[in-house]
């Protein structure tokens, strides 16, 4: 377990199992949001997103949270573990609603 992914609905607890991860095994945490996102939530130009991510998956070692479905196939290529979190929808929007 040295590439993992962690994906799931909004509210699954993905940047929270991420942080646990990244605490107990020494892997670097990369969220997605902030490959795609400048401060402020405003939207940074997709190419630039896309080879700042490329960079992060030619590391040997790493966890990526979060969906960007269009960067799915090349985090999946280059992944050796997935979690999933597969949570009911109401679970996860009681989550949201509690933010």
């Amino acid at each position: 377990m040295q590439r993992v992914l962690v994906i799931g609905s909004p509210g699954a607890g993905k940047s929270t199992l991420s942080h646990e991860l990244a605490a107990r095994t020494g892997l670097p945490l990369f969220h997605l949001d902030k490959l795609f996102w400048r401060p402020g939530w405003v939207e940074r130009d997709r190419d630039e997103g896309c080879a700042e991510l490329a960079q992060v998956l030619a590391g040997e070692r790493w966890i990526i949270d979060g969906n960007y479905g269009s960067t799915m196939p090349m985090r999946l290529a280059r992944a050796d573990t997935v979690v999933w979190l597969d949570y009911p929808t109401s679970l996860c929007l009681a989550r949201v609603f509690r933010r």
